[in-house]
């Protein structure tokens, strides 16, 4: 139970993500998760009224099983292999930094609540945040072709040069809104 309990080496999770990168493309399949949204989309009302979800969604199920099993691993280590208090230490040097922003130090959570709380949710600036940060992913997967996991992992393994762009685009998005966007809005 030990190997079980402890942080993995980046080595394996590598390893078995190349493994499965093998089997999807032997198979003919690609992986991304925010694929599933357009299939929950589709098998929902949004058939009948936008033609973008007018699919067979039948076809991806096998990726609505990955989001499951997603979800449901990610509960099962949280709540049975792991200890709670451990989930997530920070570099004091990180915590200076979100302090100097007005972000509190997410003391054993996985998000700090100036992000991550229904108080905030109720505020103009939270509800903004949300609405804005939702509707810039809502509509740029759709427009990226796909979300981060697709691009990285999927159209990477291929060698696809659109994913390749788009892997990065993100990593300049990730560094324009931690070192001026975030700043800006919480600073």
């Amino acid at each position: 139970m030990e190997v079980i309990h402890n942080t993995w080496h980046w080595s394996v999770s590598g390893f078995l993500i190349g493994v499965i990168m093998l089997v999807l493309t032997y198979f003919g399949k690609t992986f991304g998760m925010s694929s599933n949204l357009r299939n929950i989309c589709s098998m929902t009302f949004a058939k009948k009224k936008i033609e973008y979800f007018d699919f067979d969604w039948r076809a991806q199920k096998w990726n609505l099983a990955v989001a499951l099993g997603a979800i449901a691993g990610g509960f099962i280590a949280s709540y049975f292999l792991m200890d709670s208090t451990e989930i997530l230490k920070l570099n004091p040097k990180t915590i200076e930094n979100l302090n100097h922003l007005n972000i509190d130090a997410p003391n054993g959570k996985i998000g700090p609540d100036a992000l991550f709380s229904l108080e905030n949710l109720f505020t103009v600036k939270g509800f903004f945040i949300l609405l804005i940060g939702g509707f810039l992913i809502g509509f740029g997967t759709p427009y990226a072709g796909g979300c981060t996991s697709g691009h990285a992992i999927s159209g990477l393994s291929n060698l696809q040069i659109p994913s390749l762009i788009a892997v990065i685009g993100f990593f300049v998005g990730g560094l324009i809104s931690a070192h001026f966007l975030i700043p800006l809005i919480f600073g």
